[in-house]
């Protein structure tokens, strides 16, 4: 009897951790094409004067899922993003396994954004209208503790925004 109570309550423990662990909603597309898409957000900022962030990262990456989180669920952040910015989700597969024509796309899509990966993941990059990299962020300066600092988050949002590029 105790050994059957003991396997029901490690087995109900793995389903709580396997849960816990999955339970960050996947953001990143990963069968579409990085350069689409990033094209597909500059023809939009273009017509709504604001500028693109992409998040590079991927659904691999506790981080960016967490941050991806993070900025959905407070709503002072969510408005500076909506207001300013189109903000999309770069996946990269660090792993490379999608063959040959998804390797030449991470490695395009790298390049255009003047070679990101080079701070690790997340990363994000701001670009203008017309598609040039005016800003790349390393995460690891919004961090704090296990999450995200909602103070270093803001003011890297609204140090970027067009209106505090223009000015």
């Amino acid at each position: 009897m105790k050994k059957r109570l003991f396997v029901v309550l490690a087995a109900v423990l793995v389903m709580a951790t396997a849960n816990a662990q999955t339970a960050l909603k996947k953001v990143y597309d990963e069968n579409v094409n990085p350069i689409v898409q990033i094209d597909q957000a500059i023809s939009k900022a273009k017509t709504e004067d604001k500028f693109v962030i992409c998040q590079v990262g991927g659904n691999w990456c506790p981080w960016c899922l967490r941050f991806a989180d993070f900025i959905t669920n407070d709503s002072t952040i969510s408005h500076v993003i909506d207001e300013n910015f189109v903000y999309i989700h770069v996946n990269y597969n660090p792993r490379q396994s999608g063959g040959d024509e998804k390797i030449q796309q991470a490695k395009k899509m790298l390049e255009r954004l003047n070679n990101p990966a080079r701070f690790g993941f997340p990363v994000f990059v701001v670009l203008d209208q017309t598609g040039n990299v005016l800003h790349i962020q390393d995460s690891s300066f919004l961090e704090e503790g296990q999450g995200y600092d909602r103070e270093k988050v803001l003011r890297f949002f609204k140090n970027w925004t067009p209106k505090a590029v223009r000015n």
